[in-house]
């Protein structure tokens, strides 16, 4: 198989494969901005939407619904999409989820009302989860070996990118409905990966290939899958649950009547530049600490700095902006390490499978608990306050990550 890999990957022309990437890049970075979005405008799209003022709390509440119902959708894509990927192939497969992502996005500048909302993002959620599994496989089965570690990381990055793209819309379209025009990039971007992105050769000459997870759940491999998917999950908990309404929260501190439009922009690129910062430096920690030693002072760093970010801010100043961008930086280490971490778990028969499950189980765990935002913010009397109750998960994991082994690549 190592053989059919090379001979297979060789085949294809580099200028088809550098075309390639850049079509899954572009993708993948407006993934990024679809997915926040709606963060970033949902303090003045709820109010149009229901024709009147809302309270904190409603917003908090009806917020949490979009919020958990598009992470339940990329949870749904993510499982639905890799089989429809095995069996129609990767580029048929990843031009559907592009598409599906950029259509719905643009049905958003429509939208009449909060329900379609929550059924606009359900879709868009689908096709994004989509997207970061095929392109991510779709990478990896047409670059060299040599090399494909370095691509696949530089895939990953785009992500936060996407992030930054949604800060930048915030601060030149007020119009909320304006900014979620850009859904039409990715449609167009579908086309072109439809009528020029190159197949494939190894999933041409595989095709589907009997599964090998019956291992999955072997007592060699339950101990790291518990914990690979209650680290990543709470990781998840945390990241989401403040990304999503970090935006919000600003708003909260600013005098009544500001339209908070640039605080909010401003907040959300520093989110995803230090994302993008964090997953770059991951990698030199990894190499100096170890995997498992810098999960730990990860996650140890995520809570100091929320419990500083949320406990000692009661009004807006630019420190907000500078304890936001060392808190993304931490979320950015933890995503490049944990990259690299979770799939080394596993032994190669099963990695795949087993990664997927990890991953996809958090996210089920992150939507389900991004529901309980409005509760938390009516009973603890303020974003704040609930906002901090998101970081005990960083909690959970440092413990999991303290009693489990370092992966070693098998």
């Amino acid at each position: 198989m190592e053989t059919l890999e090379i001979v297979n990957t060789g085949s294809m022309s580099s200028t088809r494969k550098w075309l390639a990437f850049g079509l899954c890049v572009v993708s993948y970075m407006l993934s990024g901005t679809v997915s926040t979005l709606m963060s970033v405008y949902l303090p003045v799209a709820i109010p149009e939407l229901k024709g009147q003022p809302v309270s904190e709390a409603e917003l908090g509440k009806i917020g949490a619904y979009v919020n958990a119902l598009f992470l339940y959708g990329w949870m749904c894509g993510g499982l639905l999409f890799g089989m429809v990927s095995d069996r129609v192939g990767r580029v048929k497969s990843l031009t559907l989820v592009t598409a599906l992502y950029g259509i719905f996005t643009c049905l958003v500048t429509i939208v009449p009302d909060w329900y379609m909302l929550l059924a606009f993002r359900f879709v868009t959620g689908m096709g994004v989860g989509g997207v970061l599994l095929i392109t991510t496989v779709y990478i990896s089965e047409i670059w060299e070996q040599r090399t494909r570690a370095v691509m696949l990381g530089i895939l990953a990055v785009f992500f936060p990118v996407g992030i930054v793209t949604t800060g930048s819309l915030n601060l030149l379209f007020s119009d909320w409905r304006t900014a979620f025009g850009i859904g039409i990039i990715p449609v167009m971007t579908a086309l072109l990966i439809f009528l020029l992105a190159p197949e494939s050769d190894k999933w041409s000459s595989t095709r589907i290939e009997k599964s090998n997870s019956g291992g999955l759940f072997q007592a060699t491999n339950k101990a790291n899958l518990i914990s690979g998917s209650v680290i990543f999950g709470s990781v998840l908990i945390g990241l989401w649950g403040i990304f999503s309404w970090l935006p919000t929260w600003v708003q909260t501190l600013l005098v009544s009547g500001e339209d908070g439009q640039k605080e909010r922009g401003l907040t959300m690129i520093l989110l995803g530049m230090g994302g993008i910062t964090g997953g770059i430096f991951s990698g030199i920690l990894v190499n100096r600490l170890g995997k498992r030693k810098t999960l730990m002072f990860t996650f140890g760093s995520c809570l100091v700095l929320c419990t500083i970010l949320f406990l000692t801010n009661r009004e807006f100043s630019s420190i907000v902006y500078v304890e936001t961008a060392l808190l993304a930086f931490c979320f950015g280490l933890s995503q490049g390490t944990l990259s690299a971490y979770i799939p080394e778990l596993f032994p190669v028969s099963v990695r795949a499978t087993a990664t997927g499950f990890c991953f996809n189980a958090g996210r089920f765990f992150t939507a389900t608990a991004v529901f309980f935002i409005g509760a938390l913010v009516s009973f603890l009397g303020g974003f704040g306050n609930a906002l901090l109750v998101f970081t005990i998960p960083f909690l959970v994991a440092l413990v999991v990550t303290a009693k489990s082994k370092e992966a070693k690549l098998v």
